[in-house]
């Protein structure tokens, strides 16, 4: 895996690190996972090395989260030692992440050992990564790297000893496997940093293809119980559709095999995570029966399987760096995972993960959430790229005026402009589907790195079809605006509307986090417990001096439920009465009258006038092809 940056200086400082009467030997790594149940892995490293002082760092920016996110508290136990005898180490006063030892002359080995904690961290998720039953190693979190090397040019051969039992899943090549050990192919840090495993005591695997047409692609999949693991056939069917509806959109395959890691669990944190030859996605146990869970987490997979083409193969320079200290740049994430968001969601309408209904519903609900972001008059779409460091692990409370990871589900609706444009300029002879053949397609081959910034974007485009995209981009993503750019939505032949009906995806969403959301009606989402998780500036409950953080104590005289305050919304449309709500702000109690009469209101697409081109976008390609 190349990341095309200059080899010279890295080579340089390697050479240096490793003795002068050796080659570039491999780093050795084990990683004993027999205590995951009670969330600790155990390492041992032997790093080739020469005398005298050297750092040894700990990957810090890690891929896919885009931020300085390695769990560096979690590591734990560490000792440097050569032939049985323990080195003197210190950790650098200033960078958390780098470790000083001296080695004693004629020593061309150290060994090091230590251990992690997995309660706290998965896959740059905040919960665990281990529970009884099931583990996600990502290998950033193990290991530790000669400072100012390049990760293309650091060798790695690595083994596990697994829980006894336990079967695993990975795309990192395996030399042997014999009962609970397993050893691996020497592979390139890059590599092996890009290659996570899992594993669990209920394992199911489901081949997606034969693999003799084109690359093996397949689901490997953990949970707490087999139960966890009941894929229906419909499903199944589902994701071999998405297969062939990714050759349709891209036109080729940058890997020689793909794999889906899949770990449905209660105990482990949510969370999906990007990698050239698999993805790490982690959900509820019930996901795949529940049809709420299946509802919400339909887009996961193909998101990150997406994200092989867009984010991986095609990355921005500013996230193509040399190693794992290098800072990333984010100002290209509204083309990283915003097309990728939207690409995702498209793919899971086309290939059956979603009915045609839902993704309108999708779209409707992301849709009303952003035209509702107050903070979208402060802050650019481009800025929250930018600050993707210090917004990742921000809470609900304000975030409506201070923003979110907008770049996401903003890029979404940038996205669906470009593609109903590209329509229109065209005559419907082009779409944004020719975008990905020209800017992700090419040549199908091994995993490697083509870096790109916004010019190369704008090139793209307009080799598809003719128009100033670059003013076009520019706009949507440095503007300030009250109103989110829904013009994708306008051109395709549909709306935005308000009704009473729940939308499907809020109503799912509700129930899986026992929450009830009136934002587009009294401006606020309230959680089990009565209290506001966010208030919207300018709606009536923020008018009315309510703010996020307060609980709910009663509605009009009577004590709170979600079934109380629904009811009571539903009566406003037909009173002239404000709403009295009663609000506990920490010791203090008020009662706040608020002034609205509208009724419960949710988000939806209503059709309109033109060209249903958002039905053509959603439809299969791949059996056209």
């Amino acid at each position: 895996m190349r990341h095309f940056t200059s080899p010279c200086l890295a080579t340089a400082l390697l050479a240096a690190f490793i003795s002068t009467n050796s080659s570039a030997q491999a780093i050795k790594l084990s990683v004993d996972l027999t205590d995951a149940p009670r969330n600790i892995f155990h390492e041992h490293l032997s790093i080739p090395t020469r005398s005298g002082p050297q750092t040894l760092v700990y990957p810090k920016w890690i891929p896919g989260n885009h931020r300085p996110s390695g769990p560096i508290t979690n590591l734990v136990g560490i000792k440097f030692s050569v032939n049985g005898t323990d080195l003197p180490w210190e950790r650098d006063p200033v960078d958390m992440y780098a470790f000083h030892v001296n080695v004693p002359a004629g020593v061309q080995q150290i060994e090091v050992g230590m251990d992690t904690t997995t309660f706290s961290d998965s896959a740059g998720s905040s919960g665990a990564a281990t529970s009884a039953n099931v583990l996600d190693l990502n290998w950033n979190q193990v290991v530790l790297y000669p400072q100012n090397s390049n990760s293309d040019d650091l060798q790695f051969v690595a083994s596990v000893h697994l829980p006894s039992g336990w079967k695993f899943g990975t795309a990192l090549p395996v030399t042997q496997a014999s009962q609970d050990n397993v050893d691996f192919s020497p592979v390139s840090l890059t590599t092996l940093i890009d290659s996570p495993l899992i594993a669990g005591s209920h394992y199911r695997k489901i081949e997606l293809t034969d693999g003799h047409d084109g690359p093996s692609h397949v689901i490997d999949m953990v949970s707490e119980s087999e139960y966890g693991l009941a894929m229906s056939d419909s499903d199944m069917a589902a994701y071999r559709s998405l297969v062939r509806e990714t050759s349709a959109l891209f036109g080729a395959r940058h890997y020689t095999q793909y794999h889906f890691l899949y770990t449905l669990s209660d105990e482990v944190a949510s969370h999906g995570l990007e990698h050239h030859q698999s993805s790490d996605n982690a959900t509820a146990e019930r996901t795949l029966t529940d049809p709420g869970l299946h509802l919400l987490d339909a887009d996961l997979l193909p998101h990150e399987f997406v994200h092989s083409w867009n984010g991986k193969y095609r990355r921005p320079a500013g996230l193509a760096t040399r190693n794992y200290q290098e800072p990333m740049v984010g100002d290209l994430l509204w083309v990283y995972e915003g097309l990728t968001d939207y690409l995702g969601g498209v793919l899971a309408a086309r290939s059956g993960l979603r009915s045609q209904e839902e993704f309108r519903e999708e779209l409707a609900s992301t849709a009303a959430m952003l035209d509702h972001r107050a903070g979208r008059t402060w802050r650019s779409l481009d800025d929250t790229a930018r600050s993707v460091q210090i917004l990742r692990l921000a809470g609900a409370t304000y975030q409506n005026w201070r923003r979110g990871l907008d770049y996401y589900t903003e890029g979404i609706f940038i996205w669906l402009e470009v593609d109903t444009k590209i329509r229109q300029l065209t005559n419907g002879q082009k779409s944004l589907d020719d975008f990905c053949h020209v800017f992700h397609g090419g040549q199908s081959g091994p995993a490697m790195v083509v870096s790109y910034e916004f010019n190369d974007v704008v090139r793209a485009l307009h080799e598809v079809a003719p128009y100033d995209w670059a003013s076009l981009l520019r706009q949507r993503t440095t503007e300030h605006a009250s109103h989110a750019p829904l013009a994708g939505i306008n051109g395709s032949g549909w709306k935005l509307v308000y009704t009473d009906k729940p939308n499907l995806l809020i109503q799912a969403g509700e129930k899986q986090r026992k929450s009830l959301n009136a934002y587009y009606s009294l401006g606020f989402a309230i959680n089990e417990t009565g209290t506001l998780e966010d208030v919207i500036p300018g709606l009536p409950a923020e008018a009315a001096g309510i703010g996020p953080g307060m609980k709910l104590v009663a509605v009009n005289g009577r004590r709170w439920s979600k079934d109380v305050l629904r009811q009571a919304l539903r009566e406003t449309k037909n009173s002239n009465r404000p709403l009295e709500l009663l609000m506990e702000n920490r010791e203090f109690f008020k009662t706040y009258s608020v002034n609205y009469h509208g009724g419960e209101q949710y988000p939806h697409l209503e059709r309109a006038d033109g060209e249903d081109l958002l039905s053509k976008i959603s439809a299969s390609h791949a059996a056209s092809k």
